[in-house]
């Protein structure tokens, strides 16, 4: 063969294609391709903390919610959730009953109205002047105060706290509504309480009138309480707040006997004890005869059923101001012990300032299922029932699931007379 056919013949074996690499090269190859596309496949997960470092670790939390979800359920959180549920379930049935009573009031009112202007044509009347409306409400501040001390929140749950948010509230609607304003202050006005009503009732407070509130303790309060009652804004007295001697002559006590003493041996109260301020609490020696003018009387705004005794009493010796508690032993038999809440309190002493009857002002508040019955107010017949069955209890314990806030009502200025003084120099607690 000549050298031009070799080299035709060796130009055609290069224009062949080359033959397939060999399986063992070939191999490796194909199994790195097959573990990039594994891997890209592969979802991104975030690198492991180090051990005990929870705070890098977004599942510990979620780990631990469920794991409290997953706990049982105790028999007191289950007893709320079974009334939550009661109380959602039968929403739309309370509503219709609302509705139902209205339409009823508005049908009853109706039919007055028409009997009345039946009436009036019978008897040849003009219906006019039967219907003529009555004469507006007219509030009439009076110079006295009323201090919910609020500086007791280490000593109540969470759920207190709510009711005890509840009292002040109708403890405020009841002196907007009544005839006689007393100003109400709130001590101590800071912490969950305080945060509440900023958060769930949304600030609803701020809009309130005739209220203080202030960090400060029921001292400092009753201090600015004064204040108030001295300037132009604090209203004048009426006649059963004033001074005994500044009264009527020959005028007969509305409030009760004043003789009464002691229910235990009194402490003497020292010269400096600040008689401006009352505070009321079932431990006292003494017993709230009358509301007296430019005074302060406060309520211990503790619910905690009854866990705690004696705190208001202490608290009031221990800052030297005078202590007394109402007089539900001398005019009301109770069937069992009855304590107050915070709102009742008030609202007795705010019935008080309106009509000048204990008796009457008890049994216009305390609720008619405690079965409480006015005593016989005979002269002679002592008040033997000092048991403290119904007293005030600063101590004040939520009446629960009573009811809806109360309607407004008068408070009413009382005086107190406290300390063991002479006659000549008592003004107001009995003795």
């Amino acid at each position: 063969m000549t050298t031009e056919a070799l080299q035709h013949a060796a130009a055609e074996v290069d224009m062949v294609d080359p033959p397939p690499p060999s399986t063992a090269s070939s191999a490796p190859a194909a199994n790195g391709k097959r573990k990039a596309e594994t891997e890209l496949e592969r979802p991104a997960t975030k690198p492991s903390p180090a051990p005990g470092n929870s705070d890098q670790d977004p599942t510990a939390s979620d780990a631990a919610t469920v794991d409290s979800a997953s706990q049982p359920l105790s028999k007191n959180q289950l007893k709320r959730l079974r009334r939550q549920q009661q109380w959602e379930q039968y929403k739309a049935e309370r509503r219709a009953k609302r509705k139902d009573k209205r339409h009823e009031r508005q049908a009853r009112k109706r039919a007055e109205r028409e009997a009345k202007i039946a009436e009036a044509e019978a008897a040849g009347i003009d219906p006019a002047t039967v219907l003529q409306p009555k004469e507006p409400w007219r509030h009439r501040p009076v110079p006295v105060a009323f201090i919910i001390d609020c500086d007791f929140e280490q000593y109540m749950r969470e759920q207190e706290i709510v009711s005890l948010s509840s009292q002040i509230v109708r403890s405020y609607a009841m002196n907007r509504k009544a005839r006689y304003h007393a100003a109400l202050h709130l001590s101590s006005w800071k912490g969950k309480l305080k945060e509440r009503f900023e958060t769930v009732l949304k600030n609803a407070h701020r809009n309130w009138k005739n209220v203080g509130f202030h960090e400060g303790d029921f001292r400092e309060a009753a201090r600015l309480a004064r204040e108030q009652m001295a300037g132009p804004n604090g209203g004048e007295p009426i006649e059963i707040i004033k001074p005994r001697s500044e009264s009527l002559q020959g005028e007969p006590s509305r409030a009760g006997n004043e003789s009464t003493a002691p229910t235990v041996d009194a402490e003497p109260e020292g010269e400096d004890v600040d008689r401006t301020i009352v505070y009321l609490t079932s431990e006292s020696p003494y017993t709230l005869d009358r509301l007296e003018a430019n005074t302060s009387y406060v309520i211990g705004g503790l619910v905690d059923r009854n866990r705690e005794k004696g705190l208001c009493y202490k608290r009031a010796r221990e800052y030297k101001v005078r202590t007394a508690k109402l007089p539900i032993g001398e005019y009301m038999a109770m069937q069992s012990r009855y304590v107050l809440t915070t709102n009742q309190v008030v609202e007795i002493m705010a019935k008080w300032l309106e009509c000048g009857d204990w008796g009457k002002a008890f049994m216009d508040v305390i609720p008619k299922r405690k079965g409480g019955t006015l005593k016989d107010k005979t002269p002679g017949a002592a008040a033997d029932d000092k048991d403290g069955e119904g007293e005030d209890d600063d101590e004040d314990e939520d009446d629960s699931v009573k009811d809806a806030p109360p309607e407004g009502q008068t408070p009413s200025e009382d005086k107190i007379e406290l300390s063991p003084e002479p006659a000549a120099q008592r003004q107001g607690i009995s003795q």
